[in-house]
């Protein structure tokens, strides 16, 4: 497995608004699937978001469930939230913290850090899962800070009605409303609701932008954009969509913060961080989570 540099291009629309869309790579994880938009071959980042995977939507049958054996992160912090369902979150801090539709968990990886993601101890019903998970590569001189983990309920995020549009705000500020939710560098990350008709112009003091569909169909300069895709701003550039259908968007963005190599679920700006990261997995010198002795080998 090679190393990927996340390091983007300049936008090639020639003065539209849309630089590129991005078709998500179906991954199968055995019980269910992601659908992984980023990094990917046309774009490794947008803002400092360098993962960014659709989960499910997924049913389980009784007995089965999401089931994601204890593995490392350094150089990031990941962020999960939920459309539908829960995953149990533990941590090599200890911290055991469920997550369900609406909560946010921040964990912040830094020096290290090692998590598993599980169903519940209820498998005897049908279940679902459906969310997104996303990764954020941390600023160069915050790559080796302390781990922690952060849960907040989904009341804490901020929520407005708009003209036929209803906005969370997950992370970073928008339409004059803060998340309280943490953040290293200049970020947006929102979740939208939006009727088919309405329009909602989207904040534009952000060096990057990308809008992700969940569901329903959407038009940004009349460039259709259907539910699974990713649609990647040109810099500086004004974006307004429309809803064709009603439909469910997530918009993402921020600041660079710098190239990235990025290996399994090791992020850095250096390889040889990455390098000592994978030593340090294979040799057992990350620390453990309480109560979950498996784990996942190194590729």
């Amino acid at each position: 497995m090679s190393y990927q540099e996340a390091k983007n291009p300049v936008c090639t629309a020639g003065g539209g608004t849309i630089d590129l869309t991005i078709e998500p790579k179906e991954k199968d994880l055995g019980e269910f699937s992601v659908r992984r938009v980023l990094p990917s071959r046309e774009r490794r980042m947008v803002g400092p978001f360098i993962f960014f995977d659709h989960i499910g939507p997924a049913e389980f049958p009784p007995g089965k469930g999401i089931a994601v054996r204890p593995h490392p992160h350094v150089g990031l912090a990941t962020i999960t939230y939920l459309f539908d369902g829960e995953i149990i979150h533990r941590d090599s801090l200890g911290i055991t913290q469920p997550i369900q539709a609406g909560a946010v968990n921040l964990m912040t990886a830094g020096r290290g850090i090692v998590h598993s993601e599980r169903a519940g101890d209820d498998l005897s019903v049908t279940s679902k899962l459906h969310g997104i998970q996303s990764w954020m590569a941390l600023p160069t001189d915050q790559e080796e800070i302390e781990p922690a983990f952060i849960h907040y309920a989904s009341g804490e995020l901020p929520q407005l009605d708009l003209d036929g549009a209803t906005v969370r705000v997950i992370m970073g500020k928008a339409f004059e409303q803060v998340s309280p939710v943490q953040s290293y560098s200049p970020i947006l990350y929102l979740d939208c609701r939006v009727t088919a008709g309405a329009t909602l112009q989207l904040p534009d003091f952000y060096e990057e932008l990308a809008i992700y569909v969940v569901s329903g169909d959407i038009k940004i300069d009349q460039q259709e954009i259907v539910s699974g895709v990713m649609a990647i701003a040109c810099a500086g550039k004004s974006v307004t969509l429309e809803a064709t259908t009603d439909c469910h968007v997530m918009v993402i963005g921020g600041d660079p913060v710098g190239p990235r190599h990025i290996w399994w679920n090791f992020v850095s700006s250096s390889k040889e961080r990455i390098e000592q990261a994978k030593s340090d997995w294979l040799e057992g010198r990350f620390d453990s989570v309480p109560g979950d002795e498996e784990f996942i080998p190194l590729p």
